[in-house]
């Protein structure tokens, strides 16, 4: 049988709606605030926590968000190579994992985090960033770093069990999936713990269910993967 962890099914799209804050709460006030609009302050946000914790959902749903209300953003992550210049038109400036930056994306990081900060005709335009660690403990170049914890820092924490489990019977509900208490069971036991990972994998044993017009159980799991 296949253990899967991560990348199985159709994904999503992550929103701020669709994110169990759990005791993440003020995080995602925060965010909500900021995104709905009004006078925006210039200070950055920054969060941090452990894989699994939610960082890259949250800003990917707060970029989806100022897209959908017509605003240019500039991304950064771990994976961008070859960094884009600033771009005067950006109304934000979200960078994922900077933990994982290489000097030539810190560099751009430091770039676009002094250029969004300067003043444009009244418009201030916004950080948010995250990274695995706080920002006092982050192996970047100090300028970076200094500014990275300048303005709201959140920490994040992952989901206990029993939180986890709560958003899967949400979801399942959600879907009229019913999700007894030993499948459950089995799926976090198996699989990747982080919740993101999780929805995929019901995600996928939805539609798997749909298509083989059986219940969901144990042995239907079993046979999806045989299927992958």
């Amino acid at each position: 049988m296949k253990q899967l962890a991560l990348d199985i099914g159709l994904a999503s799209v992550p929103t701020l709606d669709n994110f169990f804050a759990g005791s993440n709460v003020a995080a995602l006030e925060h965010l909500r605030l900021w995104t709905a609009g009004g006078t925006r302050a210039p200070v950055p946000s920054y969060l941090w926590g452990e894989s699994g914790s939610g960082k890259t959902h949250l800003l990917q749903a707060v970029h989806h968000v100022l897209r959908e209300q017509g605003a240019q953003v500039g991304w950064l992550d771990a994976q961008t190579m070859n960094p884009p210049e600033f771009n005067e038109a950006w109304s934000a400036v979200l960078m994922d994992d900077v933990h994982l930056y290489d000097s030539e994306q810190q560099h751009s990081a430091f770039n676009w985090f002094v250029n969004a900060l300067t003043p444009r005709r009244g418009a201030p335009r916004w950080v948010l960033a995250a990274g695995a660690l706080p920002p006092a403990d982050l192996k970047l170049r100090d300028d970076l770093r200094t500014r990275l914890g300048w303005g709201h820092v959140h920490a994040l924490r992952v989901l206990d069990e029993p939180e986890r489990r709560a958003v899967l019977r949400q979801e399942a509900d959600a879907r009229g999936l019913f999700l007894s208490d030993e499948v459950m069971s089995y799926m976090l036991k198996r699989f990747s713990r982080d919740l993101g990972s999780l929805m995929q994998l019901l995600d996928h044993l939805d539609q798997f269910a749909l298509q083989t017009q059986r219940a969901l159980t144990i042995p239907l799991v079993r046979a999806m993967l045989e299927n992958e």
